[in-house]
């Protein structure tokens, strides 16, 4: 499936009881087999009209049309192509037929076929998204509604709509990959309806390009990704790119954004398209006439695409999680021995643990201290050296050149790094600031998070060390973070102090790091206390 045709495969879902005064509700979904109709979106719309009483327990795999109103009503709406013909002159006589195509919303009924709860996603958000982190996956902590549709996010709707397909359309079935092939760093492109079923000639079936950022649980159940999203886009698709023109399915957005400890991450959680299949062929026991809407004799069905993501993504610098005690972030091996983080990371402590991910094992070491500079420093800089050589690490090359709106990628233990290993998020170099014709800060767009300090910000096309992530910005008056902005310390600053101490291996090398010119001070100035951000 080309890019230019996730268009035609997203929906906006709609969710109504008439007279009853329940506000209607609305989403996005997915048109995954357009023959028959068939259409995925998230549960949580549904989760307002539920008739039974009885709370659901948390290995409950599925609800019926029966534990909704008879009342319920389900509309569908999605774009399709629509040819107009040129007219004739007054006299009658044909002029050049002119023919066009134009993209028109159409609106059509469906059916609540299962609500089916995805265990793999579930099983793995609750091992990840700590309670104890103040997560939440809703804008409004104080509305209990939005709290309790918390517990609905592991739940996916199956809709039959009454036409999706014309007989003169050649659209297929959406081609979709197991989750479990997928790598961090792989281009996705997200497809969701941004405020549900508002304006939907503005906002309809909206695309949004990023990369795979994290993932973790059975078959990577839990994908995240740094593509931009916004509320009502949940059950939107978001898709691999496989090549030039060709993506394929790879899941369903479950929440646009997400809080922790009341900072935004800058994230969009994705659930496993291959999960929520494996969980509604299950169910198809339970209710028979399923099977035959889901599975036609004679179809494929719906086609996997055998071909696995195979990742050309450049080898990027190996980033470990440094682990001072009370406060963790980030390092970047510089040196098979020497990892360069932060100075708040480090926190005053002359040893600190760091923990390597490597597939699926974590391997801990120790590492030592040599040099900090002081909380005077505009630069928030350490060195660490480790008692055990990283043998298996990717040591950078140094960039030599810094030029704004490059692609960059940063990697950090972000977001949930510290479950399942450095995340990866994905912007353009915005700003350089220089003094003596020398960088002396950078500013990205990727998505920064509380964990990330001490990350790598590094070439997209090449791979290249560009700088340290310092911090993103948080507006002290407001209690807002951005992530999409923050500042980094290029390798300039530090490159060459390194090749100094490799010479000579004294850390006091470094202690220039602690008289910098005023100029310097000064661009760095919001770092201080007294800085309203």
């Amino acid at each position: 499936m080309e890019v230019k045709e996730v268009e035609r495969c997203c929906c906006v879902v709609k969710v109504l009881e008439p007279l009853s005064g329940k506000k209607p509700l609305s989403c996005s979904g997915v048109i995954v087999h357009p023959q028959t109709g068939t259409v995925i979106c998230t549960g949580l719309p549904f989760s307002r009209f539920i008739t039974d009483t009885e709370p659901l327990s948390a290995d409950h795999r599925f609800l019926s049309p029966r534990s909704f109103s008879e009342k319920l009503k389900i509309l569908v709406s999605f774009s399709h192509q629509r040819d107009l013909d040129g007219s004739q002159s007054a006299h009658g006589e044909a002029l050049s037929l002119l023919r066009s195509e134009t993209t028109c919303n159409r609106e059509v009924s469906a059916e609540l076929l299962m609500l089916v709860n995805c265990l793999e996603f579930r099983q793995a958000f609750l091992a990840v998204f700590l309670e104890a982190d103040r997560w939440r996956f809703h804008g409004d902590e104080e509305d209990e509604e939005l709290m309790r549709d918390a517990q609905f996010l592991s739940w996916f709707a199956v809709l039959k709509a009454s036409v999706v397909a014309d007989s003169s359309s050649n659209f297929g079935t959406v081609p979709w990959q197991n989750s479990s092939s997928l790598q961090k760093g792989v281009p996705v492109v997200a497809c969701g309806s941004p405020f549900g079923s508002l304006c939907l000639d503005l906002f309809s079936s909206t695309l949004s390009r990023g990369i795979i950022s994290n993932l973790n649980g059975e078959d990577n159940a839990v994908i995240l990704t740094d593509a931009r999203c916004l509320p009502g886009t949940e059950g939107g698709g978001l898709f691999v790119v496989k090549g030039p023109d060709s993506v394929c399915l790879i899941g369903l957005i479950v929440s646009p954004f997400g809080w922790k400890a009341n900072e935004w991450i800058g994230l969009t959680l994705v659930c496993s398209i291959h999960a929520i299949f494996r969980n509604i062929i299950r169910c198809m026991s339970i209710e028979d006439p399923l099977r035959d809407v889901w599975l036609h004799p004679g179809e494929a069905g719906l086609h996997m695409s055998t071909t696995a993501q195979e990742s050309k993504a450049v080898k990027y610098p190996s980033v470990c999680l440094v682990d001072s005690g009370q406060l963790w972030g980030s390092g970047v091996v510089v040196t098979s021995r020497l990892v360069v983080t932060c100075r708040h990371v480090v926190n005053g402590k002359s040893t600190v643990t760091l923990k390597f991910h490597r597939r699926n094992r974590v391997h801990d070491t120790v590492g030592d201290v040599l040099f900090s500079t002081k909380a005077s420093s505009p630069y928030d800089l350490a060195l660490v050296q480790l008692r055990d050589s990283a043998t298996q690490s990717v040591v950078p090359r140094m960039a030599q050149s810094f030029t704004p709106g490059d692609s960059v990628v940063v990697v950090g233990y972000g977001g949930l790094g510290r479950s399942c290993g450095p995340s990866l998020t994905c912007g353009v170099l915005s700003k350089t600031i220089s003094f003596n014709d020398q960088p002396v800060m950078l500013q990205t767009t990727c998505a920064v998070q509380a964990g990330t300090s001490g990350g790598a910000v590094v070439l997209r096309r090449s791979g290249e060390l560009l700088g340290i992530v310092s911090s993103n910005t948080r507006d002290l008056a407001a209690k807002v973070t951005y992530p999409h902005l923050n500042f980094s310390i290029p390798v300039n600053i530090f490159q060459g102090l390194l090749q100094q101490f490799h010479q000579t291996r004294d850390a006091n090398v470094f202690r220039v790091l602690d008289t910098t010119e005023e100029e310097v001070r000064r661009v760095w100035r919001l770092q201080v206390a007294q800085s309203k951000l």
